[in-house]
Parts: C-alpha cells; structure tokens; sequence
C-alpha cells in the first residue's frame, strides 16, 4: 500500500514518547470499529521500518476486525541507520514496541488477553525478542524465519555482517555481551513462560539456516518440556506463510477470556 493511500484506509501515524529515553518514536496505528478488539502487533523486517509489512499485516487484522499496530523500533537494522546500535533488539527498541502497545491500549479499547504478535526474519528475530522480554503480555507469538543467535549468524551470512557489527558495536569477539544481549537463544528461559509460541523456519532457507529455529526450540524443551512453544520446519525457504499464523492466532483467540482496556 502506497503512503498516500494510508488515510484512506484509516491508517494514522501516532508518535510514542519512550518510557526511557524520551524520545518520540513513530509507529502505525489502524483502529477497528468493533470495541473492545483484539490487537495485532506486527513487526518490520531486519532491514527496513515501519512501512514495510503495511500490505501484509493489514489485510488479516481488516480481516478478523483487529486493531494493527506496526511499530518502528530505532529503524533498521543497518550500518546506514545512524541509532544502529539503538536497534536490533536493544534494550530501547523493544520497550519502544511496550510503549506503543500501550499508547494503543488508551487510545482505542483493545481486548488486552488477545494480543498477538508476528514477525519474519529480522521481525522474526524481534518477535522472539519480545517474547522473552515480556512473556505475560502475549496471546500468541509467530517468528517466521527468525534469527536465534547473532554470533552464530555473523559467520553464515557474510552480507549481513557489517550490520551485524553496527548494532552489536564490534566483533563477536570484542563485544560477545552484546552479541548474547541480543539473541533469542540467551532468553529460552523467560520464552518458555509465554501462553504460546510459534517458530516457523523454512527447511531451504539461505538467509537464516533453519537450525537457528531448531537450536532454540530445543534449548526451550531442554529447559521446560511441558513450555508451550512449537517448532515447524516448513517445505520452503525465507518466507512467512501468513496463513499459518492467522489459523495460529485464530485458535489461540477462541480460549482467551477478554480483558477490556
């Protein structure tokens, strides 16, 4: 969807002061008309920002009548983005998204037991992110190809390196606490607490090896075996089924008890 057509589907901008730092954030907010809704948070891809999933995530929350916030979270993830190292999973970035949710939450009356998160490869990465960073906050989470150990990473794809050392500040040898502080793989712990977790990794991806979906999900089991969170190596490469997360939220949707806010 073009920028100028975002009016007319009622797409506004809102901007999110940070409970940290201060700073003012954008994101995307549509408003379902039928109140209280459910709220899909829908997340950019590694390199890109808010604008980005807009023609993805739209459609399934007009859909099912949920309210869509696309947040943008310091930008992408890249050595061109002068707040790199605020991106990429820091910290700030992921109280940016909380912040926006709950700007959201007094903005519009969101069914606050039916909040469900999405994202594919870097938004994947996030997702995951975000799913240890607040594990209660969640209905239901899909990470579609998503990125589970940036050290491991900053050796498989060469092109991605230098962004990698951007957000991280060096080397994996010189900033290996940065490298860690960012990866899902260092939070199976706190993942293993959520309602329910999704990750979905093509079996032919050549981004991100699908082991990096695998070694998560199995350092999770290791932890808590009875957590529940699923693992699907699916017949493709780097992509994001959304079908597959919509029949995800859609089930998890139907045992949550509504929470007005």
């Amino acid at each position: 969807m073009d920028i100028k057509d975002y009016a007319k589907s009622g797409i506004e901008e809102i901007l999110v002061t940070s409970s940290i730092d201060g700073s003012r954030e954008p994101s995307l907010l549509w408003r379902c008309e039928e109140q209280p809704a459910p709220l899909l948070v829908g997340l950019h891809t590694w390199s890109a920002d808010r604008h980005n999933q807009v023609d993805t995530f739209f459609p399934l929350a007009r859909k099912h009548s949920w309210h869509l916030l696309l947040p943008e979270f310091r930008g992408p993830n890249l050595n061109t983005n002068p707040r790199a190292t605020s991106a990429c999973a820091s910290t700030l970035a992921m109280q940016d998204v909380i912040d926006a949710i709950e700007m959201v939450c007094s903005m519009v009356r969101v069914d606050q037991s039916r909040i469900f998160l999405i994202g594919g490869s870097g938004g994947g990465h996030m997702a995951l992110m975000l799913a240890g960073y607040k594990p209660a906050l969640w209905c239901s989470v899909a990470s579609f190809c998503g990125i589970t150990d940036l050290k491991a990473w900053h050796s498989e794809n060469p092109s991605y390196t230098p962004h990698i050392e951007a957000c991280c500040g060096g080397k994996p040898d010189e900033k290996s606490d940065e490298y860690a502080k960012r990866s899902p793989v260092s939070y199976a712990i706190e993942i293993a607490k959520c309602r329910e977790v999704y990750i979905y990794h093509g079996k032919f991806d050549r981004s991100v090896p699908f082991t990096h979906g695998l070694n998560l999900f199995n350092k999770i089991c290791s932890i808590n075996p009875q957590a529940h969170v699923f693992l699907e190596i699916f017949d493709g490469g780097h992509d994001m089924i959304i079908e597959k997360a919509e029949s995800q939220f859609l089930k998890a949707g139907k045992t949550a008890k509504v929470i007005s806010g």
